[in-house]
């Protein structure tokens, strides 16, 4: 069910940001990149140790200086990221014990970053002049 809500989310988020015109501006889909993976940085403050809340705080960290280097290079680097986001979502468990993470998180957050990565490499496709940065 995870996986359905997380696509469904995905979705929504896409087809809203569109309609709206958010997706318009370079930096909205580096910001969700950004507010993606703060999820752990939240869930370690929740439920882990000290420890464990400097792990995510330095995982998150990378994601964030890829979201920047998307946005200010190229766009495609978030497309990786938000991918890579999903591979991380689906190994996490195996790297990081962080008690926090809710245990259908994983699943939705992984189908959630995989498809939004898709539909935005679709969009920068259709728009090539989009994925320049400044």
């Amino acid at each position: 069910m995870e996986y359905l809500i997380g696509s469904m989310l995905s979705l929504g988020v896409f087809v809203f940001a569109a309609a709206v015109g958010l997706d318009r501006e370079r930096a909205f889909y580096p910001t969700v990149l950004i507010v993606v993976a703060s999820y752990y940085v939240l869930f370690a403050a929740m439920g882990a140790s000290g420890r464990t809340t400097i792990i995510e705080i330095v995982v998150a960290g990378g994601f964030l200086l890829v979201a920047v280097l998307g946005f200010r290079r190229n766009t495609w680097f978030v497309v990786a990221a938000l991918a890579g986001h999903g591979v991380f979502d689906f190994v996490h468990r195996f790297f990081i014990d962080n008690p926090g993470v809710p245990q259908w998180w994983p699943g939705f957050c992984l189908a959630f970053d995989a498809l939004l990565g898709v539909f935005l490499a679709v969009h920068l496709i259709k728009h090539p002049e989009r994925v320049q940065g400044r």
